[in-house]
């Protein structure tokens, strides 16, 4: 597919939006919430509003004491402000550091201890870990609640700062599913790139028309999919809450024109594409955020759309990498869809290879460990610079995934090189079978049990009535697996984006708490 040639450009947070407020200023943001960051918006406000507020932010961060290059965790409740205090911080030129308010404390000294004495942004969510002890002796302290009501009475006028585009200036961190998270640090320059990629695929959506999303604001997506679409222009509609009934009463209120989530948010609401499919009835497009899905999932989506072309694009990316491999699907081309196929790399930013355990590149059709080269890649993890070079291969970048590519040149994924069991080609093809073919299933995980077997934990759908015979007829076809194990959704360990944590699963069968 061709993309138009956008000029690339340095993602600076605070620079990217104020420029999409200069051309767009009327353009709206709703919230399905309160932002307790800015309870000036409501629940709506506009490009131009607020690049008002978030200047006041920044100028009582500077007030406060925050400098330049100063590190800034912004630990709170997962809401829209915390992409926006961000974009303040940027304006002081320190490094916004986006924490998952899931954290505890032992988790938030350590990273704090990483940081050297960094400030925190908490709330009232995240108060109990942030005044603990392990965590205050470690931090510069910043109440939510306290900031605001000093930010409304600042009037003062202290200028944009600016780190270099090589410099590090924005800091993620990895899920956490195999213990405590890494530190991913960003630049302008990487960040530039993924939003170079991003914007190539924002120029195929026909109307600058409402965009809904429910992105985790301290995933590394967040921030490349906002800019790039406010740098386009599209409204945008921010979903806090994915309660059923809230989603519900959203879109059904916003009818939007595209939606993006996290793939586990989309399985966890395809009941309502099936048993509501008109709350889904406005969205022509469909993204789903940097991990694989299951085809069933995605029909369902694109079969409640009222368009007559609806497109739903699976993307796989990585956090280090980016977005990486895209793949768009319709009502027609997801019948034949291989659910393991990914798509392919986009021409000029990113590519993938398979590689065997020497580092040394297989034939096509042979699986093997998945790198990717991307222009985005991140610069390393901070304070453990050799945990990221270790997974660096020249300019490629070992990706802890395992799969092949196909006659095609499409990647197929299979697992992560950390969940191979050894009887099972890939845990989630048959996790993606057992999602399309049982809709009594919520969720489906395979994991190793205490003596390594594939071990099955479901969920099962409110209101379903598990068909235990129709399990046993398609496993039968299948490698050895244990008798399932139910377990409720809430109760399923998850990361902030909503990945499974596997491991800490496996952890429970082994110290015999499952």
């Amino acid at each position: 597919m061709e993309f138009p040639d956008n000029h690339y450009v340095p993602l600076n947070l605070y620079t990217n939006f104020t420029k999409a407020a200069e051309s767009n200023p009327d353009v709206k943001i709703y919230s399905d919430s309160l932002l307790p960051g800015f309870p000036e918006f409501g629940k709506e406000t506009t490009y131009v509003e607020a690049v008002e507020s978030i200047r006041k932010r920044a100028f009582q961060l500077i007030e406060l004491g925050v400098v330049k290059g100063d590190k800034v965790v912004i630990f709170k409740t997962s809401r829209f402000d915390t992409y926006l205090l961000a974009v303040a911080v940027s304006y002081v030129g320190a490094i916004p550091v986006m924490v998952s308010h899931h954290l505890d404390a032992h988790i938030i000294s350590v990273l704090s201890d990483r940081l050297e004495m960094p400030w925190l942004i908490f709330d009232e969510a995240t108060a109990s870990v942030a005044l603990a002890e392990v965590v205050s002796s470690r931090v510069k302290l910043i109440e939510l609640s306290r900031l605001v009501e000093k930010a409304l009475k600042a009037n003062q006028n202290y200028p944009q700062d600016f780190l270099d585009v090589d410099d590090i200036s924005y800091i993620t961190h990895t899920s956490g599913t195999t213990g405590i998270p890494k530190l991913i640090a960003h630049s302008a320059n990487s960040m530039g790139w993924r939003t170079k990629w991003q914007k190539n695929v924002f120029d195929l959506i026909e109307k600058k028309k409402l965009m809904a999303f429910h992105i985790s604001p301290v995933h590394s997506r967040f921030n490349i999919g906002i800019s790039s679409a406010m740098a386009k222009g599209f409204p945008l509609l921010n979903i806090s809450d994915t309660s059923e009934v809230s989603v519900e009463r959203t879109l059904e209120k916003f009818q939007p024109y595209a939606l993006e989530t996290h793939p586990n948010n989309f399985v966890r609401w395809s009941s309502l594409a099936k048993m509501k499919p008109s709350i889904f009835a406005s969205v022509k497009y469909y993204h789903s955020t940097f991990d694989a899905i299951n085809k069933g999932t995605m029909a369902r989506f694109l079969e409640a759309s009222s368009d007559k072309r609806p497109v739903f694009m699976q993307v796989y990316g990585q956090s280090e990498c980016g977005p990486m491999i895209y793949k768009f699907h319709t009502r027609d081309s997801i019948v034949a869809l291989d659910s393991r196929d990914m798509g392919v790399g986009m021409p000029g930013l990113t590519e993938v290879r398979i590689v065997n355990e020497a580092g040394k590149e297989v034939a096509t059709g042979e699986s093997g460990n998945i790198q990717m080269l991307s222009k985005g890649r991140a610069l390393t993890y901070y304070k453990e610079n050799q945990r990221f070079a270790d997974n660096v291969y020249d300019k490629w970048w070992d990706s802890g995934d395992y799969g092949q590519k196909n006659d095609a040149g499409n990647l197929l994924l299979f697992d992560r090189q950390i969940d191979l069991i050894e009887s099972i080609e890939s845990n989630l093809a048959i996790e993606d079978m057992l999602l399309d073919r049982l809709p009594f299933l919520d969720e489906v995980i395979i994991v190793r049990d205490a003596q390594g077997k594939p071990q099955p934990i479901v969920s099962i759908v409110a209101g379903e009535t598990p068909n235990w015979d129709l399990w046993w007829e398609l496993v039968s076809h299948m490698p050895f697996l244990n008798k399932p194990m139910i377990m409720s959704y809430d109760d399923i360990p998850r990361t902030a984006t909503m990945k499974v944590q596997r491991l800490v699963l496996e952890g429970r069968f082994k110290e015999g708490k499952l």
